[in-house]
């Protein structure tokens, strides 16, 4: 079975098995999460079908047991559930699963009653050619054509996941065929940056958290003054001028000064939503993505659903969250910097551990990762481990891979699932990005064997400059 014959029977099996509902539909926190589990409350809504929503940070069984305990007779997972099979199998019986993923699946195999879309089950990589909303949107798709004005949000999804390296590729290319077509989005070469379209340059500097610019990111004096010595902006114009201000000559100029201080801004494709204001952070798919991902890693998740169904007010609600977010990536990013070289950063050949404990939230420790990652700080095939403690006594483990390279052997979802079978806890995710929740007085065991398992792991794997 192909992987649009595995859509097209969950387009059947729903017909089948949902008349009337209600269904409940459980998504993940983040970006991806929440544009799927958006997809699914489109699809339901357009079908008249009641439903309850609920967003987490992972599956556990106590959150298990609670499904179980509730009337609902249809579970939808988006971003959920294939490293859980086990559990929701021997938990779930009795209730119409179905599972929307892209992570890698714990098995290939599940009773009739669980309705099981992933791409890996068909031999397409899930970690860079689709994301959850990408299986969510071909499930909406083929629940009805007309949804293929939704495919902007199965792209923004993607770009959350970083799965847009200057391009999509797989799956992601025939949706990103679809919104073009469809006419919800538009395509155009351009200075990579988030708020370059919406917001002065100072401001974009100023909230520069990728990259990060040293002396501008945070320090809306610094940028003003960089804008202004540098003769980007005219004097007394730095805060306000914009980049669709500048003459080519001059935008040109921006970008070498831009290199000099970090080799991450580029040129590349810019993707723009038509159907959105010029001047919110909802016209630019990047930005989009990130509103989501505030929403989702601040505790709002509510805020991502009404944003991607275009509640006013949660709109209004979700920018001014956006902006605490931001101040608290700035934040986390300068205590990284702040403690290099320092017992909390252990930093060695080919591995980097980052233990924040109570300093950063813990649902923001992945993104710092995430950041750093892209930063060109570390060499290539860099492992970055990093750490926070949760309100709950635990603590969030998140892993990233620097600038992967195809011939590289590493799978941080492999080196994960073994420290959490030493150390206690639950874990999965990807090849290049994974995670784990432990319990807290278990973290000095799960330190000492991570740096065990890391130096094993980089001593066979060659580090690249």
């Amino acid at each position: 079975m192909g992987f649009a014959e595995r859509v097209q029977q969950a387009v059947l099996l729903f017909r089948e098995r949902v008349h009337s509902g209600p269904v409940l539909i459980v998504g993940n926190l983040d970006t991806d999460g929440i544009t799927g589990t958006s997809l699914l409350v489109h699809t339901l809504l357009r079908e008249g079908i009641p439903f309850g929503v609920q967003i987490i940070k992972q599956l556990s069984d106590p959150f298990l047991q609670e499904l179980k305990d509730t009337s609902y007779p249809v579970i939808f997972f988006a971003d959920l559930g294939s490293g859980y099979l086990t559990g929701i199998e021997r938990m779930l019986e009795g209730k119409h699963i179905f599972i929307f993923d892209h992570h890698h699946p714990e098995r290939w195999e599940t009773p009739e009653w669980i309705v099981h879309v992933n791409p890996h089950l068909d031999g397409i990589d899930g970690t860079k050619d689709i994301s959850a909303a990408g299986v969510c949107y071909f499930f909406a798709r083929g629940v009805r054509t007309e949804h293929m004005n939704l495919a902007h949000l199965a792209l923004i999804g993607a770009v959350g996941d970083i799965q847009e390296h200057f391009g999509f590729t797989g799956l992601n290319k025939e949706i990103l065929k679809d919104a073009l077509q469809a006419g919800v989005l538009e395509l155009r070469e351009g200075l990579r940056m988030f708020g370059l379209y919406t917001k002065p340059l100072s401001k974009v500097f100023e909230y520069s958290t990728s990259p990060y610019l040293p002396g501008i990111t945070g320090n809306r004096d610094g940028a003003i003054r960089f804008l202004e010595e540098s003769g980007i902006a005219p004097k007394g114009r730095g805060a306000t001028i914009r980049f669709t201000d500048l003459k080519p000559e001059t935008a040109q100029r921006l970008l070498i000064l831009l290199k000099e201080k970090t080799s991450d801004p580029s040129i590349g494709p810019v993707y723009l939503l038509p159907h959105e204001g010029d001047n919110t952070p909802f016209r630019d798919v990047k930005e989009f993505s990130t509103v989501l991902n505030s929403c989702g890693r601040m505790g709002r998740t509510g805020l991502g659903v009404g944003v991607c169904l275009k509640d006013s007010a949660c709109r209004r609600e979700a920018l001014e969250l956006l902006q605490e977010y931001r101040r608290e990536i700035i934040h986390g990013l300068e205590w990284f910097y702040a403690h290099r070289g320092k017992p909390q950063v252990v930093e060695q050949p080919g591995f980097t551990i980052i233990n924040a404990e109570g300093f950063i939230r813990d649902t923001l420790i992945g993104t710092i990762a995430s950041l750093i990652s892209k930063s060109q700080l570390y060499p290539d095939n860099t492992i970055l481990m990093s750490m926070a403690h949760t309100l709950g006594g635990e603590t969030k483990v998140s892993t990233r891979l620097c600038g992967f390279q195809p011939s590289s052997a590493i799978d941080l979802r492999l080196i994960i699932k073994q420290l959490v079978e030493q150390c206690g806890g639950y874990g999965g995710g990807h090849r290049l990005a994974a995670g784990a929740t432990i319990p807290q007085d278990k973290e000095q065991l799960f330190l000492s064997s991570a740096l065990a398992l890391l130096s094993k792991t980089v001593s066979a794997e060659p580090v690249l400059a």
